[in-house]
C-alpha cells in the first residue's frame, strides 16, 4: 500500500523527535524533509499550502529497539491516515477513510483489512514496555 497506518506501540508513544530535540533542531529536520520532497507530499504527491513532518520508525521486538529510518514530508490528509488512532479520537476518521481509499485505490474492505493488520502489529509490539532508541539516521546531519 502506498499509504498505510503507523500505529505506535504503547511503550513508544513519547519517543519522537519533537519531544527529544530542541525546537531549532526539529525545525531544521522538518524543513529539510519538505525540501527533499520538493514541497510535495511524499506519499500522495499533493502540493498543499502547508506540509507536515512525519517520522518513520522500524521496531525490532527481539532487541526492543525503535530505529529512526526517515523524516518525510506529508500532507495533512496523509498524516491523518498514518495516525488514524488520533484522527479517530478527534472525530475525523471519515475523511481519513476516504483519503486512504483514494490514494490506495481500494474499497472499504481494503481499508478495514489494512487497519486490522496495523492494529495486530501494534498489539504485538506493545508487549515491549520500553523501547531503546536508535537515532543513527540523524548522523547524516553531523559534519565531520
Amino acid at each position: 500500500m502506498k499509504l498505510d497506518f503507523e500505529i505506535m506501540p504503547t511503550g513508544a508513544w513519547k519517543n519522537n523527535l519533537r519531544n527529544i530535540l530542541p525546537k531549532p533542531a526539529w525545525d531544521f529536520l522538518r524543513k529539510d524533509a519538505y525540501e527533499r520532497s520538493n514541497y510535495k507530499c511524499s506519499i500522495c504527491g499533493a502540493k498543499p499550502k502547508r506540509l507536515e513532518a512525519h517520522e518513520r520508525w522500524e521496531f525490532d521486538k527481539l532487541t526492543g529497539t525503535q530505529k529512526l529510518v526517515d523524516v518525510i514530508a506529508v500532507c495533512h490528509a496523509c498524516h491523518s491516515v498514518i495516525h488514524i488512532e488520533r484522527t479517530h479520537v478527534l472525530g475525523f476518521e471519515d475523511g481519513a477513510i476516504k483519503h486512504f481509499r483514494k490514494v490506495n485505490g481500494c474499497d472499504y474492505q481494503g481499508y478495514i483489512g489494512a487497519l486490522k493488520k496495523a492494529n495486530e502489529r501494534c498489539i504485538e509490539l506493545s508487549t515491549v514496555s520500553e523501547w531503546k532508541l536508535d537515532l543513527r539516521w540523524l548522523e547524516r546531519y553531523i559534519e565531520d
